[in-house]
């Protein structure tokens, strides 16, 4: 696995994550890396096995991505402080499948203190034509904002689910949560990024991003998504409490 020894962030790339709320990093992974990554998850891909919020807790190759030397190195320049790993997600957009709307990660996974943070992998060369990401520039400096759910069904899936959360006392109640669309969403405000296969994109949790359908006939957009916190940081959600330090 790649190092450190020759990838490091310059400080107008920092300067420029803090001011546009996202950073595209285009070599974070190896062409190699990456090659190998698809190959341990062709069973995932394929339906014959599943995972879920929490794989990196349990494969040791989903653990060494999300806790990457180069991705760490990013993460502690971003945030301060240990990077822990709460949550990993493998996003398979196969030609013609949905996209997921414009949102605000700290919608769905909210923090004390709000130090929440992503880091999206694309595993194929990611476009607008393949339903690469999408990135609202500025959009972290302001609030948290209303959702509603997806109204367009031909781009967005819609779901709902309870899920409990916890404090720090231990008191313990439960949330339902909705795929979600940013409310009177306006398009006009959209970046759509490009990032070849093994680049990344760093976003904050409240950064509005998302994206749309897979409009390639033969072209997949596979992405691995992995969500941090700062050490210390308490997540609410019992589902991605247990953290794994980088």
């Amino acid at each position: 696995m790649s190092d450190t020894n020759e990838w490091k962030l310059s400080l107008e790339q920092v300067a420029q994550y803090h001011r546009d709320g996202y950073l595209v990093a285009p070599d974070l992974l190896s062409r190699e890396e990456v090659a190998a990554f698809l190959r341990h998850n062709e069973d995932v891909f394929a339906g014959r096995r599943k995972t879920g919020l929490t794989t990196h807790l349990e494969d040791e190759v989903w653990a060494c991505v999300a806790g990457h030397p180069r991705i760490k190195a990013a993460l502690t320049a971003f945030m301060g402080g240990r990077p822990m790993c709460i949550q990993t997600m493998m996003l398979a957009k196969m030609p013609e499948a949905r996209g997921i709307a414009i949102h605000q990660d700290s919608y769905y996974i909210v923090t004390e203190p709000e130090t929440l943070m992503a880091c999206w992998i694309a595993l194929d060369d990611a476009d607008a034509d393949n339903g690469g990401l999408c990135v609202v520039p500025g959009s972290h400096k302001g609030p948290l904002l209303e959702m509603d759910l997806p109204k367009d069904a031909t781009q967005h899936a819609s779901w709902t689910k309870d899920y409990e959360y916890r404090d720090r006392a231990g008191k313990t109640w439960t949330v339902p949560l909705h795929s979600a669309e940013v409310r009177g969403w306006d398009r006009s405000r959209e970046v759509v990024l490009t990032a070849p296969a093994g680049g990344a994109v760093f976003f904050t949790g409240r950064t509005l991003h998302g994206s749309y359908r897979n409009e390639s006939p033969a072209r997949p957009r596979r992405a691995f998504a992995c969500h941090y916190v700062r050490e210390g940081s308490w997540v609410y959600r019992t589902d991605i409490q247990r953290q794994m330090a980088l």
